[in-house]
């Protein structure tokens, strides 16, 4: 299973596979067509209270992770897409604009990933 991470601000590259953005806001000073997206998938983002609530306060990661994996549990139809993509594409890159590459959204949603069972590929 091969799903990284990276930041939107990094320059795309070719062993990126399928570049799916989860911010729920286009980052600042990316043109879309610069930005070599392929995907946005904006709802799989943390709503915008739990955003502004973490605010990226690395004492907030704890709950932050707890929280965030408890929303993602209501969106199974959009892990399943991701993992649908990185079956077929074989390598998929999870993008997200935040500078902490340690605490985001990005990171607590691959480990989700990693967890969930395959669902059966049609």
């Amino acid at each position: 299973m091969s799903i990284e991470l990276k930041r939107v601000y990094d320059p795309p590259e070719v062993c990126d596979g399928y570049r799916v953005l989860v911010d729920r806001i286009w980052p600042r000073g990316i043109s879309q067509q610069n930005a070599g997206i392929d995907l946005w998938l904006r709802d799989i983002a943390p709503t915008t209270e739990l955003r502004q609530w973490f605010g990226h306060d690395p004492e907030k990661w704890p709950e932050f992770r707890e929280r965030y994996t408890r929303q993602l549990g209501e969106h199974g139809e959009l892990l399943d897409l991701v993992l649908d993509i990185e079956h077929h594409r074989k390598a998929v890159t999870l993008l997200f604009a935040a500078s902490d590459v340690e605490h985001n959204q990005a990171v607590v949603l691959r480990e989700v990933l990693k967890h969930r069972e395959p669902h059966a590929h049609h």
